[in-house]
């Protein structure tokens, strides 16, 4: 899998942890017409985030990868793949984050329907369900060079972002496909910026992947910025995450 150099187990957590990089309908080969399939709805109060689109897959089939369910649901906006690890084996069950809350009904139409020869079920699911799976693999992993390596074992995915150490640089998860580092300083307009320590992440093939990595000017504007977190732009949520330069300059050397 090229487009993945991670690997496809999703079993790397934090800045490192294998998920799916959305690339809009057009990258899973979806008519144009999709966009009015789906369209984003409208919130009318910004300080107040849409519901989480997260679905649950069971009887996956052990092989199964996130570009499977990637294209399992093609013609859906995904914005991340977690597929569950016990014991650092695949469980055959996955979460699955989509870019509005509506396509959440139309995944649900996947309910029992086939991957290979097995057929899956698609649950509802809920924010803390999905945070708490990933609260889960972040204790079980120990990567060098992330912020969460040294962070204790977690009750919820909140308390582990609050332990993990900060540096200065924050990744932000979830950004509108045409946002700018304009959008990002408007964003962030508490706190002094510049062009430069703003950087958005691109794919192996240059586009962007809905991520960007920002730098603070000191460890204490970054924590204090984690105020912003899962606030919008535009009908999207943004969601922080403390990070740090190394896994900052790893990202962005992935799409050069």
């Amino acid at each position: 899998m090229a487009a993945y150099p991670d690997g496809p187990d999703g079993r790397k957590m934090g800045a490192k942890r294998q998920r799916i990089v959305d690339q809009g309908p057009s990258f899973y080969g979806t008519p144009p017409s999709a966009s009015f399939m789906y369209p984003a709805p409208a919130y009318g109060y910004v300080s107040q985030p849409p519901p989480f689109p997260v679905v649950r897959l069971r009887g996956l089939p052990f092989d199964c990868t996130d570009v499977d369910i990637a294209e399992f649901f093609r013609g859906l906006d995904i914005v991340d793949v977690l597929l569950v690890h016990k014991e650092s084996k695949f469980t055959g069950e996955a979460f699955c984050v989509l870019g509005y809350p509506l396509q959440v009904d139309f995944a649900l139409q996947k309910n029992r329907q086939n991957m290979g020869r097995r057929y899956v079920e698609v649950f509802r699911s809920r924010r803390q369900d999905y945070y708490n799976a990933i609260a889960n693999q972040v204790s079980g992993d120990a990567q060098g060079g992330s912020p969460w390596r040294n962070a204790p074992r977690a009750k919820s995915y909140d308390e582990a972002k609050d332990s993990a150490e900060h540096t200065g640089v924050l990744r932000l998860r979830g950004l509108p496909f045409s946002a700018g580092k304009d959008d990002i300083m408007e964003f962030f307009k508490d706190f002094k910026l510049s062009e430069e320590g703003i950087h958005m992440t691109l794919n192996f093939e240059g586009r962007p992947t809905g991520e960007a990595f920002v730098e603070f000017a000191s460890a204490e504007d970054s924590k204090a910025a984690m105020y912003k977190d899962r606030m919008t732009v535009g009908s999207r949520y943004i969601e922080l995450f403390p990070s740090s330069i190394e896994d900052l300059e790893e990202a962005v050397s992935r799409g050069r």
